[in-house]
């Protein structure tokens, strides 16, 4: 069960998903070929995949790790709630919407949480390849947490985290190379091009959109922002150097925090490097 769980974007973590998504990685790629447009780079794109295979290994081994709370809290749970009837679905698909908008936001705002979820942001092409491109024991450093809310109150856990899963599959098709213009869609989905604009590292829409199949969280807290008009997305972590290396891109955000709190004296000043905001 704790295998849903990723970072802040979708592995696929069934063995027939994850041959579903690199076939549509490897059509994208063919089909911006055949068109002369550039939309990957083959270094970058090898890196992402390496990743992906690495956080599905880590993921496998830690997932029972990662239940534990789970568990303990479902135990200690206040209510039972039945899954029945399209309501409490409902209900449960916009309780895991919001927890997830809110951890998103964490993962942007606190340094711990953006060690790991950075991965995802340090591709600096845009496309199905970096949507696996996640950091590892992501579910280890306290992202859970968010989601145990809907547990303690008594959704089962299989289906907190079952839809949590469904909402991330839902996601990698939010980082196509080349995203369309769904129309009203656009207004309350989460789309390619709402997320395009989440992963942009232009200084006027850093930290925008950040929610999961709806956009309608940030639209109410004013987190949402659409394209800036005639400047061209940049992608990537703003300042940062670029790296092919998969290790050095999965723990160079880690390796600097630590260092900088290694070097920071007084106890409550580590503290604010560790879970203070990035930079």
């Amino acid at each position: 069960m704790a295998g849903f769980f990723t970072s802040g974007a979708i592995l696929p973590q069934s063995g027939g998903f994850a041959l579903i998504a690199l076939a549509l990685m490897v059509a994208e790629f063919l089909f911006h070929k055949v068109n002369h447009v550039e939309s990957h780079d083959a270094g970058e794109s090898a890196a992402s995949l390496a990743i992906a295979a690495g956080n599905k290994v880590i993921g496998a081994l830690t997932a029972s790790l990662g239940a534990v709370p789970v568990f303990f809290v479902a135990q200690h749970r206040l209510f039972d709630i039945p899954m029945r009837g399209v309501a409490v679905w409902a209900a449960l698909f916009l309780a895991v919407e919001f927890c997830y908008f809110l951890h998103h936001l964490a993962m942007h705002k606190v340094r711990w949480l953006w060690a790991t979820h950075s991965v995802h942001h340090s591709a600096t092409r845009l496309n199905l390849s970096a949507a696996v491109r996640i950091g590892w024991g992501g579910h280890l450093t306290g992202g859970l947490v968010f989601y145990l809310p809907l547990v303690a109150l008594g959704f089962p856990p299989l289906a907190v985290f079952g839809m949590l899963g469904a909402g991330l599959v839902y996601q990698f098709f939010l980082h196509l190379a080349r995203p369309p213009h769904l129309g009203p869609l656009e207004w309350v989905l989460n789309t390619p091009r709402h997320h395009a604009v989440h992963h942009a590292s232009n200084a006027s829409v850093v930290d925008r959109n950040f929610g999961g199949v709806l956009i309608v969280f940030d639209r109410l807290f004013g987190t949402f922002a659409e394209a800036p008009r005639g400047e061209p997305l940049s992608f990537g972590v703003a300042g940062a150097t670029t790296s092919r290396n998969p290790l050095a891109i999965v723990f160079g955000v880690w390796l600097a925090m630590l260092r900088d709190a290694g070097r920071t004296p007084g106890l409550g000043n580590k503290l604010r490097v560790l879970f203070g905001p990035p930079g």
